[in-house]
């Protein structure tokens, strides 16, 4: 994403020591699962634990080598399918950008606050994600994830008119 207005805003990305205790934690979920965190996946969601923003999929493809190299876009959007079906991050489909995951529970109901000025996104807790749950359950559904995206304007976009 990008900035658009003229005043600043704080850089929500992880330090190298956050994303280093995430990622070890990525990787014991991975094997409870039965799963494996390969080197794709592992660094396309270090990309987004360090970028504090949503990053669209063709930016992870150009930041993907740390050599400057690209990856091809079958590596990462196999990456992004694998993370986002774990639980560790999250596609906002209205920007068509991805985040990691900040909640604990892989399969909580994600909401999103997005900036319409700035593109600040915000991943919060919604009150009634568990009776969306309950209402999908009583219908006979079996809901695997659930976002929810808000737009508007952050509260430093909101004071800058």
């Amino acid at each position: 994403m990008g900035s658009h207005c003229a005043h600043d805003h704080a850089d929500d990305g992880k330090s190298p020591d956050e994303i280093d205790r995430a990622l070890l934690a990525a990787e014991g979920r991975c094997l409870e699962d039965g799963e494996r965190m390969t080197g794709p996946r592992r660094r396309v969601l270090e990309l987004l634990l360090g970028a504090g923003e949503p990053v669209k999929a063709y930016d992870l493809i150009a930041r993907f080598g740390t050599d400057g190299q690209a990856a091809k876009p079958p590596t990462v959007y196999r990456a992004l399918e694998f993370l986002e079906r774990q639980g560790m991050v999250h596609r906002i489909a209205s920007i068509s950008a991805y985040v990691a995951c900040t909640g604990g529970d892989p399969s909580h109901a994600a909401a999103f606050l997005i900036c319409d000025c700035c593109g600040a996104t915000q991943e919060v807790h919604p009150a009634r994600g568990d009776s969306f749950a309950r209402a999908a359950e009583a219908a006979g559904y079996a809901i695997e994830r659930t976002t929810i995206e808000g737009h508007g304007r952050c509260p430093a976009c909101r004071v800058v008119v």
